[in-house]
């Protein structure tokens, strides 16, 4: 059960910081793999979960594997039918519209933070994984970028001081997460979210309160405004 594409130097980063792989248990890594698959599509809406293939796939009890799903119903990413099966959720647009409406809450305070400290420093890996998020982009390496994309956003609330809002917000975000997925093969996407990061952290850079939110609210508003059009070409995910 191998999720991610990205490089083995990638992976570490993403493991060391990952809030789900902080979780430690045998429990947090299976909710982890059933996670990331879910949010990468892999695991598509209406999926049954066989817990007993899922036990006999990570050598291990059914407890665990009860623990994990568990967590994933408190996503809501899965629905559990007492005494019959368990199924991957559809994407819920309410919930995703809820959940952004906290992120850009938050993420505008991070941005207004940060545009007003004049230590540099603090933004550097944010623009180190900005690099690698163009490279990945470049390849259209759509596994690779997302996770970056992540990273990149951990980055900016890791700088402002407030990462564990980034986990609690992340945690949430498992509707928008998968309608992003399914938003970021259209054409000029992804060149779209790398030249908005860009946007982001040249007003930062420079002390632009106000650039910095307009480019924060810009960013995290493509995918909600292209929502009617991702469920008219995707309908089986809705």
């Amino acid at each position: 059960m191998n999720v991610g594409s990205f490089s083995g130097a990638l992976m570490k980063a993403a493991d060391e910081i990952s809030p789900r792989s902080s979780l430690g248990s045998t429990a947090g890594r299976i909710y982890a793999t059933l996670r990331d698959r879910i949010i990468s599509l892999e695991l598509l809406p209406d999926t049954t979960l066989v817990r007993n293939d899922i036990a006999d796939a990570f050598g291990v009890s059914q407890s665990p594997v009860r623990e994990a799903i568990q967590r994933l119903e408190q996503d809501g990413l899965v629905i559990s039918y007492p005494q019959s099966r368990t199924v991957v959720s559809k994407i819920d647009v309410a919930h995703a519209r809820e959940t952004q409406f906290l992120r850009l809450s938050v993420e505008l305070e991070v941005a207004r933070t940060l545009a007003g400290k004049e230590d540099a420093s603090l933004l550097v890996p944010a623009k180190r994984l900005l690099r690698m998020q163009k490279l990945a982009g470049d390849d259209r390496d759509i596994g690779e970028f997302t996770t970056l994309d992540w990273l990149f956003h951990l980055a900016l609330f890791e700088a402002a001081g407030v990462r564990a809002l980034w986990h609690l917000i992340s945690d949430r975000s498992g509707h928008i997460d998968r309608l992003r997925r399914l938003n970021l093969p259209d054409p000029g996407k992804i060149a779209e979210v790398v030249r908005h990061h860009e946007d982001i952290l040249d007003a930062m850079t420079s002390g632009d309160l106000q650039g910095a939110e307009n480019a924060v609210r810009t960013h995290l508003s493509g995918t909600l405004a292209a929502v009617q059009k991702i469920i008219e070409q995707n309908p089986a995910y809705f």
